[in-house]
């Protein structure tokens, strides 16, 4: 069962939710630019109003509060810090950070920030963005002024989401994420090296400059494999040892989970990985490792789902044949809750630390109902089913501190635009009305009974 002072919380990102794009000095960022190009975004949205939340937060932290939340992950928009990436301080982008943290606070919330949720710079992409070695250092001068305006109330931080999906995704495997330009394996593992430098480096950043100790984790992604079989311990290793298997993706290099956590965590690249990519490395990667590898009070995960598998007569661990209408989301994922069971048991396994997950939900077809409610029973057994596997992983020895929920609200969901409802929150676009859900409330219960509610359908 869940622990006592487990972690419940929700989850939401500066560039899909905060608007004001033009607003009190705020620079651009890649996506500004991105969702400007013709065809790259879901009928031409953009991120430029989004949810106001610039403009109404006040308000969605009541509502936090009444539906019960009490740990929020939000991230901070660069630009609106640093408007070039560099240099310059914006004294309105402080005081909107301060004002937000101070009305999460007065709330009763909890704030865990996390530093990049995808929006660059565009002065910095223009620079060479995270090709260019230089980017670390950018990096740990914005993590410096985090740390410095703060790190007195702030006490948790991430310092990236999902660097699988913001760089294999806009530089290498589908090209769906900003700034979606095509570069060679060579030039995208450097990309990644240069990223994971620049989580070393803000690691030291926030521990130095920040007011009081705080913890530091990191969040990438991954979809796991899990077991046909769970109770053949040959096949939960064979999923295991597939999980963290480095191999040569046809699509381009990118989706990967070792080669994205092992120098963070471990100080090391994957020996089956370096046989691959080893090459395209800096002359100096061995040294670099030691600025990387910083150590981590836990380890974020952002999980939807995965891939069962089984050993075959040859002891293979083979992919196991989905059946006809297997279960899918609205926007076509499908629904695996051992997935997120397995991925904890998998990580805490390989890495012996603390973990959060730091995303999972469900995209919905969700719907003002002719009664003004929002019914959405659908992510109700979504999260209710992945939840409980969660609790089966820690049963299992998994140590899961906590669970955000993706997302409070509906939101910009970058290449899709509006199209897709992940919010426990409805989102009316054109009046920026807030509706909570029937899972908000369903949530809510959860929470207060730290879990209990999820058995509920057994009594």
């Amino acid at each position: 069962m869940f622990k006592k002072d487990f972690v419940w919380g929700v989850a939401t990102a500066s560039y899909q939710i905060e608007g004001a794009a033009y607003e009190d000095g705020r620079g651009l960022s890649i996506w500004d630019d991105f969702c400007k190009q013709d065809g790259k975004v879901f009928m031409g949205h953009s991120g430029d109003v989004a949810c106001d939340h610039y403009h109404r937060y006040k308000d969605d932290f009541k509502l936090m509060k009444e539906l019960g939340v009490k740990n929020y992950r939000f991230s901070v928009s660069w630009p609106r810090l640093i408007p070039n990436g560099t240099g310059e301080v914006n004294p309105k982008g402080i005081e909107f950070y301060n004002n937000l943290i101070d009305s999460m606070i007065e709330n009763g919330i909890t704030p865990y920030m996390t530093l990049y949720h995808w929006d660059l710079p565009l002065e910095l992409h223009y620079r060479g963005g995270w090709l260019n070695r230089e980017s670390s250092d950018w990096f740990y001068e914005y993590a410096k002024v985090i740390a410095e305006n703060f790190g007195d109330r702030v006490k948790y931080f991430f310092t990236f989401n999902e660097p699988q999906c913001f760089i294999g995704q806009s530089y290498s495997r589908m090209l769906t994420q900003a700034p979606g330009i095509r570069y060679s394996n060579g030039e995208v593992v450097k990309m990644a090296h240069n990223v994971m430098m620049a989580h070393g480096k803000a690691c030291m950043a926030l521990r130095e400059f920040s007011k009081g100790d705080v913890k530091v984790g990191y969040a990438p992604t991954y979809c796991y494999w899990y077991p046909e079989n769970e109770n053949d311990p040959k096949e939960v290793d064979a999923s295991y040892e597939k999980s963290f298997k480095t191999e040569l993706d046809p699509n381009g290099f990118g989706w990967l989970s070792a080669w994205w956590s092992d120098p963070v965590i471990l100080g090391s690249y994957p020996e089956d990985g370096l046989k691959l990519y080893g090459k395209y490395l800096p002359d100096t990667w061995k040294e670099d490792l030691k600025v990387m590898c910083q150590p981590l009070d836990f380890l974020g995960q952002n999980i939807y789902n995965g891939t069962e598998g089984h050993l075959d007569e040859n002891g293979n661990f083979v992919d196991t044949k989905r059946y006809d209408g297997f279960p899918r989301t609205a926007n076509m994922w499908h629904v695996t809750p051992n997935a997120l069971k397995y991925a904890a048991i998998h990580l805490y396994r390989r890495y012996k630390l603390p973990i959060y997950i730091t995303e999972n939900g469900l995209c919905n077809q969700d719907v003002i109902s002719l009664d003004g409610k929002v019914h959405d029973p659908q992510r109700i057994d979504f999260l209710n089913r992945y939840l409980i596997a969660l609790d089966e992983a820690i049963e299992s020895g998994a140590k899961v501190d906590g669970y955000f929920q993706w997302s409070f609200m509906d939101n910009f969901e970058w290449a899709n635009g509006y199209r897709d409802r992940f919010g426990l929150v409805y989102i009316n676009y054109q009046t920026q009305e807030r509706i909570p859900k029937d899972s908000a409330y369903w949530y809510k219960e959860v929470m207060e009974t730290n879990g209990e509610k999820l058995y509920e359908h057994l009594k």
